[in-house]
């Protein structure tokens, strides 16, 4: 049950104005938090939207005000005090206009929700692992259709087809889908290049399910690739594994991202690795903790992350491999099974 209180009074605020979908999702489960906030004060948490949402108080499971905007602009205008709003999040006019409408003092904050989010309960977990079975499913199919000439995109939206039939809320994010060169690219959205024999094919995918998100990666070969890319797969597939033996409660990300780096130094790649290990994922397919040479956070059980070393070799292409994993009160449990050893389509 939240207790405003308990989250005002170490900020010595007298309210606090949420803003960011994410969220709001966490704190009320309301299913359209992009047209929605919250407002917490001493005498409660209350869901704020419009008409558009006339059974937002059956579908929130918080108090619920549905307000025209004369009577949104009355309830700011109503507040005293000291009141908290999400730095990172709110717009800039949309910060002056509450300033117009109220003379309290306004207080950026950062991080108040994120923090409470970083550990899910097991509802959370259980919604996680749904889109996760769903994204594996669909990897499946894009696998079926990996063809010699068949194009980047047509792969990409047959994965969104399928999560969407599954009964996904949608994809996690646009799939990625790298062949050859390509694969070079970290974040390469699918595009009209048509798959080539010989090619190593990198597929980064994940679904929503009520609000949650999956993630993973495979790079699977089309048939037989060039031998140098073979051993880069080996390396980043080692990267992997030493992660994830060295992941558990207690350690940094900064230290388990370390070790995957140690490991492809070792095999000459360090220096191609050119984002953080990991991050957790949550109701943001992107989300705290983070598993990154610039961050000391201590993980803890309940933190669901990702694990995805890669190596990207400019002109050549690339191999990612990432898994979705729970940490554990005693280690971790693998929430994504597809496996992940070298293969060949």
């Amino acid at each position: 049950m939240l207790e405003p209180q308990a989250l005002l009074e170490p900020l010595e605020l007298d309210a606090l104005y949420i803003t960011r979908p994410e969220n709001v999702r966490y704190l009320t489960g309301f299913p359209h938090p992009e047209d929605a906030q919250v407002l917490l004060t001493p005498e409660g948490a209350f869901l704020l939207t419009d008409p558009r949402y006339p059974e937002a108080e059956r579908e929130s499971q918080i108090p619920a005000k549905v307000l025209r905007r004369e009577e949104r602009e009355a309830l700011f205008q109503d507040l005293r005090g000291r009141v908290g709003f999400e730095a990172e999040h709110l717009p800039y006019a949309a910060l002056e206009r509450l300033r117009e409408l109220s003379p309290v003092e306004w207080v950026p904050t950062k991080g108040v929700i994120e923090r409470l989010r970083l550990k899910k309960t097991p509802e959370e977990v259980a919604r996680i692992r749904k889109a996760q079975a769903l994204a594996e499913k669909a990897l499946e199919r894009a696998l079926s259709l990996l063809k010699p000439g068949v194009e980047e995109r047509e792969v990409a939206l047959e994965i969104e087809f399928f999560l969407r039939k599954a009964g996904a809320e949608g994809v996690a994010f646009p799939p990625i889908v790298a062949s050859g060169v390509r694969g070079a690219l970290p974040h390469a959205g699918a595009s009209e290049k048509r798959l080539e024999a010989g090619e190593l094919v990198t597929l980064d995918l994940g679904a929503k399910v009520a609000g949650y998100h999956s993630d993973m990666t495979r790079t699977v070969a089309l048939g037989k690739p060039p031998l140098e890319m073979r051993r880069v797969h080996q390396a980043v597939l080692s990267a992997l594994e030493v992660a994830l033996e060295n992941l558990r409660p207690g350690r940094t990300g900064k230290e388990v991202d370390a070790l995957a780096r140690e490991e492809l130094k070792r095999h000459g790649l360090d220096r191609y690795f050119v984002h953080s290990l990991g991050h957790g994922v949550g109701l943001a397919v992107h989300e705290g903790p983070s598993l990154s040479p610039y961050t000391e956070e201590v993980l803890e059980p309940g933190m669901v992350v990702t694990v995805e070393p890669g190596v990207y070799l400019p002109g050549v292409g690339g191999v990612r491999i990432e898994e979705l994993v729970l940490l554990t009160e005693d280690g971790i449990e693998l929430l994504s099974r597809f496996p992940r050893g070298y293969m060949e389509v």
